[in-house]
């Protein structure tokens, strides 16, 4: 199997272990299907990362692609083109993986491989991405105890050895867990909250959780749903038990919540304006939500943060939060990234198109990523004004 792809030449940011797949999609009669997507978990959560990095940071985003006889030469120059640092695996005596989405009522999507899938594992990291300063993980509770644990020990190694890369790499990465759908269930609870003891933050949607407690779906306003959330918290998420519940609600937004605090940000395309008909396929937009969620965790001081800061520093509810709970500043960042991340995604059928202006300037779907954060945050701020605990709540 050949290998090729850029090192980065500063630390790496942001990794995922999500596996890259091209994607056939059937929407249950409502459009036409396609095939032959640029897909899969790894490419939504790049492009997710990507979006919040930017032109100059790039190269800090690293993933693998592995690439079989079948590859797409234009989704090939597509992923080239975001100037990641993306190892590229070739191996002609293989297809590509290849699966297959089916959509029905309220965005509930069936899934299948169609081709055997090639699983990524931390021993197939370089040293550059073992010491990544995020992880992105979609797999089962079990396999993520499993990355951790593995991560973390070759991080060791690396150290005793005096491989680590300059800075402080002894410090503990992010992890970031979706759990994967077919496994939220029942009989996984007890490995679920053993898993959330070991990440930073855990997410599924608002269907994988209500199953995973054996209900069609979660709702805040339930008590069921009250109850589940003061379980998972109560049982405790991350070593520390600093972490956080991230809820992802599809066109409701998402719900996050630690030991602290309780956020809710609607999502960018609100189902009751003109910006629902924005909305083509919400195919990979959990994804690309939590890529950019990672990304925005160690993003402070750059443009994206900066506009964010700008307009909620006016915001004397919001200042208010922030001396009760310093760990809202990063996360509320963050879920603004990851919203608005998802928001490009959710926009046509696949990945976002980025092209450059002739002043330089990155454009995704014709938009500048930092523009869309400066117009939600703006209108965070008005809902802010009007109705503060909608939106926060600091325990």
């Amino acid at each position: 199997m050949a290998e090729t792809g850029a090192q980065p030449d500063h630390g790496v940011e942001f990794c995922t272990l999500g596996m890259f797949i091209l994607d056939d999609i059937e929407f249950g009669g409502t459009r036409p299907s396609v095939k032959n997507v640029l897909g899969g978990a790894a490419s939504f959560a790049v492009v997710g990362a990507r979006l919040v990095a930017g032109k100059e940071h790039s190269q800090s985003v690293s993933w693998i692609v592995d690439v079989g006889s079948d590859f797409p030469s234009d989704v090939l120059s597509t992923i080239k083109s975001w100037d990641t640092a993306c190892v590229i695996r070739e191996d002609p005596g293989r297809l590509t993986t290849r699966a297959w989405n089916g959509y029905g009522a309220n965005e509930k999507r069936d899934f299948k491989y169609l081709t055997p899938k090639l699983r990524l594992e931390p021993s197939m990291l370089s040293d550059d991405q073992v010491f990544s300063r995020t992880f992105h993980m979609v797999c089962s509770a079990g396999r993520c105890i499993s990355i951790v644990e593995d991560i973390l020990h070759r991080r060791e190694e690396l150290q005793r050895e005096g491989k680590a890369p300059p800075g402080d790499s002894a410090q503990r990465p992010i992890f970031v867990w979706e759990p994967v759908p077919d496994l939220c269930t029942p009989e996984e609870q007890e490995t679920f909250f053993a898993a959330n003891k070991v990440v930073d933050v855990v997410s599924p949607n608002e269907l994988e959780l209500g199953l995973m407690f054996g209900q069609p779906g979660w709702n805040e306003e339930s008590q069921f749903g009250k109850d589940i959330v003061g379980r998972i918290l109560d049982s405790g998420i991350g070593p520390d038990q600093k972490g956080h519940l991230v809820i992802r609600a599809g066109k409701d937004g998402s719900y996050a919540y630690s030991r602290t605090q309780r956020i809710w940000l609607p999502a960018y395309h609100q189902p009751d304006t003109a910006g629902a008909a924005a909305v083509v396929d919400p195919t990979g937009a959990g994804n690309s939500f939590l890529g950019a969620l990672a990304q925005g965790m160690v993003t402070m001081g750059r443009i994206p943060a900066i506009v964010v800061e700008s307009i909620l520093g006016e915001s004397k509810f919001f200042q208010e939060a922030l001396k009760a709970s310093v760990e809202l500043d990063g996360i509320l960042q963050a879920l603004i990234f990851a919203t608005v991340a998802a928001s490009f995604v959710v926009e046509q059928i696949g990945v976002p198109q980025m092209t450059t202006s002739t002043d330089g300037k990155e454009r995704w779907n014709g938009i500048e990523f930092t523009e869309r954060v400066r117009l939600y945050t703006q209108r965070l701020y008005r809902t802010l004004e009007e109705s503060p605990t909608k939106h926060f709540r600091v325990n």
